[in-house]
């Protein structure tokens, strides 16, 4: 890897942290509000949206120019939101802003490493960009929850610089400040990302041909045989792994008595070993091996009602570190199989646009319904026994699909290292 993929890399880096961190103080926010508890889950809910409104849009903006430009533009349209939540906007209206950011953002992010590498390195790229992904959601929670400790926050309010005010009073405007400083890295860094010399296809001005043009690329990737089984899988990781976020602080609170700070950790431990799973996922799977994964998928149900039986730290850490690692070594190929498929198929842009409607409407579907069953007053308890038995039942229907392709010898000739 030259010296553009970690530039690409850093800026990913950067971008994400600030997004996590982000996450965690809006819900602190929310919290000092008196806001309902059903609101934590809408966040992400909001954050979604603009993944599947704008579909059929982010994908072609992302074709249309140098992938940096987009990846700048998207990082200011992110700091905006964050003003916005600094200005005292509806934390839920502003996180919704920092989501239309990074739903142009994420087309560019992928798109550009099927731009800028041979395809047998996309496994290896797809590990280190979760990798340095999930070390930011790690960064980013523990950085959140530290920036909302009182102990924290005091220390850093007192600081003054002399002859001049900063204006800056409470702990969620000093927090919202820091963390606009990292988008403004991150913004840094996607100017100095290399232009892939890829020709890039012209916005079409009709939203109506925008449309049925994303509603084709959508049908074809769900009727490839490999892309259905990689996109049925990242689809439901990611749906899954955006509600869990919000399960495991419910969780801690009940089962542990801790509060946000604290249980904000616990989301970084699931980081570390989606972290670690990622990072061996990139040394030990290729992309030909990638659909072998699959399994683990099923793991990662199971793991989740492990939680059912903990009640001390020692043994939620060991609970979060199996779902973490289940989790990274099965969603690395998979992603990297989805890029390999969509980029043959409909072009890079386009095909990552496509995976994020899907992931994220799977994410707007499971956590509004997490939403639904909190403001119900369900037992955390009873949800995490529905969240995993849903989450393993549905990879065993995938598997089962998976064998059955692989019966009609469809998929066989489609990876083959020594052309791809």
């Amino acid at each position: 890897m030259n010296k553009g993929f970690y530039i690409i890399m850093a800026a990913q880096f950067f971008s994400a942290l600030a997004d996590n961190a982000l996450l965690i103080a809006a819900i602190a926010i929310l919290v000092e509000m008196k806001a309902p508890p059903e609101y934590a889950p809408l966040l992400k809910t909001f954050f979604t949206v603009s993944y599947v409104v704008l579909a059929a849009f982010v994908g072609a903006f992302a074709d249309s120019m140098a992938k940096w430009r987009v990846m700048f533009i998207s990082n200011g349209i992110k700091i905006f939101g964050c003003s916005l939540m600094f200005l005292d906007v509806h934390p839920l209206l502003a996180y919704a802003v920092v989501g239309l950011g990074a739903a142009a953002y994420s087309p560019a992010k992928y798109g550009i490493l099927t731009e800028y590498l041979p395809p047998r390195l996309l496994v290896v790229a797809n590990g280190w960009i979760e990798g340095l992904t999930v070390g930011a959601i790690i960064l980013g929670v523990v950085l959140g929850g530290a920036l909302i400790n009182q102990n924290v926050a005091a220390q850093i309010l007192a600081f003054d610089i002399p002859m001049f005010d900063t204006g800056v009073d409470t702990v969620a405007e000093m927090a919202l400040l820091i963390i606009g400083g990292l988008y403004i890295v991150a913004a840094v860094f996607n100017l100095y990302v290399p232009d892939t010399g890829v020709d890039h296809k012209p916005l079409k001005s009709n939203p109506i041909y925008l449309v049925f043009e994303f509603s084709h690329c959508v049908k074809l990737l769900w009727r490839d045989r490999l892309g259905q089984i990689s996109l049925a899988v990242t689809t439901l990781f990611w749906g899954a792994g955006a509600t869990l976020q919000f399960i495991v602080l419910d969780w801690a609170r009940a089962a542990l008595g801790y509060d946000l700070s604290k249980a904000s950790l616990l989301q970084g431990i699931v980081a570390i070993g989606v972290a670690v799973g990622a990072v061996l996922a990139a040394k030990f799977i290729t992309l030909r091996k990638s659909v072998r994964v699959i399994p683990l998928g099923i793991i990662m149900g199971i793991g989740v009602m492990l939680m059912l039986g903990v009640n001390q730290m020692w043994q939620a850490t060991i609970v979060m570190l199996i779902v973490g690692l289940a989790s990274g070594f099965f969603v690395v190929p998979m992603n990297a199989l989805l890029q390999h498929r969509g980029h043959i198929l409909m072009g890079a842009g386009h095909s990552i646009a496509v995976q994020n409607f899907n992931e994220n409407l799977s994410i707007l579907v499971m956590t509004t319904v997490y939403s639904m069953l909190v403001m119900w007053q369900l037992s955390i308890y009873w949800i995490i026994s529905m969240f995993g038995l849903f989450v393993a039942g549905t990879m065993y229907l995938v598997y089962r699909r998976h064998l059955g392709n692989q019966r009609e010898n469809d998929d066989v000739a489609l990876l083959d290292d020594s052309t791809h």
